[in-house]
């Protein structure tokens, strides 16, 4: 079977010091890309440097942070990131495709499926999607967080084989290396614990706006996808197929589970939850551990104002997130029921099933 590959670029590996477009940089990932493509992979580029592109070309003199002077950078630097793509990868006889997404696109379920089809049909074509943020029009401050969220979710549509974020360090260290040169790369995960967002840190280049902890946070959202993901360097010819094979300057965070389905991916990881419930912890064990559903014994609380059919977030007694599921009753009956047995419930309310959420229809983050 055809591996597809998703590869996620950031702005400081795209541009120079100053902000603008490096050609030979954006050269060199498209022929490591072409290698892969040549060799039987379906590519996809996932890529950010579209505000860092502009901004210069605006004649601001640094990245801006008002939100309509980002849009406007955006909306020069796209083109002007696309046209550099196009004539890269047309120099090795490939076609490429430009394709803007916002959180909105992943949030309704029809327009990620149109999404998933477009990509689809250019894959067999032969052509590279190449997908960015549409920045012109996004809202909360443009992002889904950054574009190494973006690459993940795209991962987990496609289910790619594999998802390479390409970053200026190579891999995850047990600290900062620019500042202790005792640090040690952490080569593999196979768990995103708590103390390994502490160790990732948080801080980005003066052109981008990811650091390692929103890179820990997509592998995080792809492994629970079923994809494995890189994080790392890639600078020399065929680095980048070796980071395919798994022999990468990196850190690699590896996954047992399997590829959701296109509805629980929605449910998971697109979807804009209604509400909250709060669960106990005998629950939260029955939901992440023991493959159950959730039943109104085990809820503690309930906030926002939903119906059947919604999505809605489950969270820990601390307020942790939990995972994410489809909703059978309404809010009202879920705060009358929480922490009720089932006999008691069928005495109070009228629902079509007893579960408040049931296992077919929950996705756990965890």
């Amino acid at each position: 079977m055809t591996q597809r590959i998703v590869v996620k670029i950031g702005s400081s590996s795209l541009t120079s010091d100053t902000g603008g477009l490096n050609p030979d940089k954006i050269k060199f990932f498209a022929s490591e890309i072409a290698r892969l493509q040549q060799d039987g992979s379906q590519m996809l580029l996932v890529t950010s440097g579209a505000v860092a592109a502009g901004f210069t070309a605006l004649g601001y003199r640094t990245r801006p942070k008002v939100l309509h002077e980002k849009q406007a950078a955006a909306s020069v630097g796209q083109a002007l990131l696309m046209q550099s793509y196009h004539e890269a990868f047309g120099s090795h006889g490939i076609n490429v495709a430009q394709i803007l997404l916002t959180r909105y696109d992943f949030s309704n379920r029809k327009r990620v499926q149109n999404a998933l089809m477009t990509i689809d049909e250019l894959l067999q074509r032969g052509v590279v999607p190449i997908v960015n943020e549409n920045d012109t029009v996004s809202v909360n401050e443009l992002k889904f967080g950054d574009n190494d969220t973006l690459s993940a979710l795209v991962a987990n549509l496609v289910k790619a084989s594999r998802l390479i974020i390409i970053t200026d360090t190579d891999g995850l260290y047990t600290e900062d290396p620019r500042k202790n040169s005792n640090a040690q790369r952490i080569d593999r995960v196979d768990q995103i614990s708590d103390e390994l967002y502490r160790i990732a840190g948080g801080s980005g280049s003066a052109v981008g706006t990811g650091g390692m902890r929103s890179k820990v946070e997509a592998a995080r959202i792809a492994m629970r996808g079923g994809v494995p993901v890189f994080v790392g360097r890639v600078l020399e010819p065929y680095d980048l197929p070796l980071a395919v094979e798994g022999r990468g300057k990196g850190t690699y965070f590896d996954t047992s589970l399997n590829n959701l389905s296109t509805k629980k991916q929605w449910v998971g990881f697109h979807s804009l939850p209604q509400g909250t419930i709060t669960v106990d912890d005998g629950a939260m064990s029955a939901l992440l551990s023991g493959g159950k559903s959730l039943l109104p014994a085990g809820i503690t609380s309930v906030s926002g104002e939903f119906h059947p059919g919604d999505v809605v977030e489950v969270v820990s007694a601390d307020g942790a997130p939990l995972g994410r599921g489809v909703v059978n009753y309404a809010a009202w009956q879920v705060q009358a029921t929480a922490g009720l047995s089932t006999d008691e419930v069928q005495k109070r309310v009228e629902v079509a099933r007893i579960e408040v959420i049931h296992r077919d229809e929950w996705v756990a983050f965890k």
